[in-house]
């Protein structure tokens, strides 16, 4: 090891933060000078100590350094990784920018990284194809989402036929497809069909559509579905008034909603994690009567901590006494218990909110 790195790494063994800090200044500093990509040799060496200051830096030191680091296509391959994969906070300016993270790194970070990485994936800028098929792959409603609403990635027909299917049970893809510019007038005739009247008249004016015969489709397809069963409503004032009140008595805990739901009583169970949350009580009981996206009530429940391992049995005793519902069979139960991720629960209870918005 040469001197100046050796001297480099005992700097990086300093525990003050503010050494720390002024040491990847200097690093970065001296590598944007010599617009040199670190490869082999010294620059391996180099990256050494990138990465061992990045691993013990504070992660407001951490978020600097990947902003500066963003767009640099000098900088060390497994720094913009381990940069991508680290709190939201951190990652968001590398995943949406550095050139140097590649289809690969990306896919990784779909299969391994948060709900808020995956979001942030499906919105990054000329979007590979490749990615996107792994986000349409995983159908996680909020990350379809972003990815709709992603006017430069890469979206085959293929891909774009799967998002329109998709918003015939996902609410919010609505509004992004009918404006993407990959969208073509045959599956804007499809998307006519899932959205509501504001967004039927734009797609009208944008695309030439027969609105008179697809409205004859929709009142027959409505006419041969015959009456539907009523709608459960949310939890009633006396319910709320009980959960109150057990609230106020500091008795109010999440393993009280496995109870409610062993007393077969989902509303009861719904009232108690909005207290808990706390989360509005109408966003919780849309995340228990959705047809297809599970994933948001495991969002809310990590939110008050319940275990990632509990879930499965709390979903399972939610569809028993809900008509099956939240809906999505079997893998949207998977998809449920993936967005238990290595976060905690304050986050989960953000992103709960941030995802039931988006619906």
């Amino acid at each position: 090891m040469s001197g100046a790195t050796q001297a480099l790494t005992s700097l990086a063994r300093s525990r003050d933060p503010i050494d720390r800090e002024q040491l990847l200044a200097r690093l970065v500093d001296l590598c944007e000078a010599q617009r040199t990509p670190l490869g082999s040799g010294a620059s391996d060496e180099l990256e050494m100590v990138f990465l061992a200051l990045a691993a013990d830096a504070e992660r407001d030191i951490r978020a600097r350094l990947a902003e500066r680091l963003a767009r640099a296509d000098w900088a060390p391959p497994k720094l913009i990784e381990t940069l991508a994969s680290d709190d939201i906070e951190v990652a968001r300016p590398i995943i949406a920018a550095s050139p140097l993270l590649k289809d690969q790194a990306l896919i990784r970070l779909l299969s391994e990284a948060t709900l808020a990485h995956r979001i942030e994936v499906a919105m990054r800028p000329r979007l590979g194809a490749a990615v996107v098929e792994a986000v349409v792959d995983q159908a996680e409603p909020p990350v379809l989402t972003a990815l709709a609403g992603n006017a430069t990635a890469d979206i085959s027909p293929r891909e774009m036929a799967r998002l329109v299917d998709y918003a015939r049970t996902v609410a919010a893809l609505g509004a992004p497809l009918s404006i993407h510019p990959r969208m073509s007038a045959e599956l804007a005739q499809t998307l006519y069909l899932w959205v509501g009247d504001s967004l039927r008249q734009a797609i009208v004016e944008r695309f030439e559509v027969d609105a008179a015969s697809l409205e004859a489709a929709i009142a027959a397809t409505v006419a041969d579905a015959g009456p539907r069963s009523p709608v459960r409503r949310g939890p009633d004032a006396s319910t709320m008034k009980l959960v109150n009140k057990l609230a106020d008595a500091e008795q109010l805990r999440p393993s009280y909603l496995m109870r409610a739901l062993k007393e077969h009583n989902v509303a009861l169970f719904e009232a108690a994690l909005a207290k808990l949350g706390p989360y509005r009580i109408e966003d919780v009981h849309r995340a228990v009567m959705s047809h297809s996206q599970p994933e948001l009530l495991a969002l809310a429940c990590a939110g008050v901590g319940i275990d990632r391992s509990a879930f499965p049995t709390m979903l399972e005793l939610v569809r028993q006494c809900n008509d099956r519902l939240p809906g999505g069979g079997e893998e949207g139960a998977r998809r449920a218990v993936a967005a238990f991720g290595p976060f905690p629960p304050a986050t989960a209870a953000i992103a709960f909110r941030q995802a039931i918005a988006a619906v």
